[in-house]
């Protein structure tokens, strides 16, 4: 039996739940050594140190971030989520459709894939039209 009892779903919901925080001191037991996070649309960030590296950086973009869950599928130690991720920047919140893809291990996430529309974020960093 693993060191942590949480159920892969447990563990996904979990830390769902805590990005709203943007404490990464709080999202790094969620993530092993090992992690590899990847939005489809970017390079991936391997390892410990550059996921909570890209989260810094999505963090500071934003004041705010949000994951709410649509639909969940679990597949053995794999996790699929559905979600409305709405990310704050000034007044605007806007919400993004994403398809995220968990690899659990032990309890802990070992890889991350999210799939969402590049050109949404990049309208939402644009600002509103003139």
């Amino acid at each position: 039996m693993s060191a942590d009892a949480r159920s892969p779903e447990q563990v996904v919901r979990d830390f769902c739940a805590a990005v709203e925080a943007m404490d990464l001191e709080r999202l790094r037991p969620f993530f092993t050594d090992d992690v590899v996070y990847h939005n489809i649309p970017m390079e991936p960030a391997v390892g410990l140190a550059a996921t909570l590296d890209a989260l810094a950086g999505m963090f500071s973009m934003f004041g705010g971030v949000e994951f709410e869950i649509t639909h969940l599928a679990v597949s053995g130690p794999t996790v699929l989520t559905e979600r409305i991720d709405r990310l704050t920047l000034g007044p605007t919140v806007a919400p993004l459709p994403v398809m995220g893809a968990f690899d659990v291990v032990d309890g802990r996430i070992a890889a991350w894939r999210d799939y969402f529309d590049m050109n949404q974020v990049a309208q939402l960093m644009a600002g509103p039209p003139a």
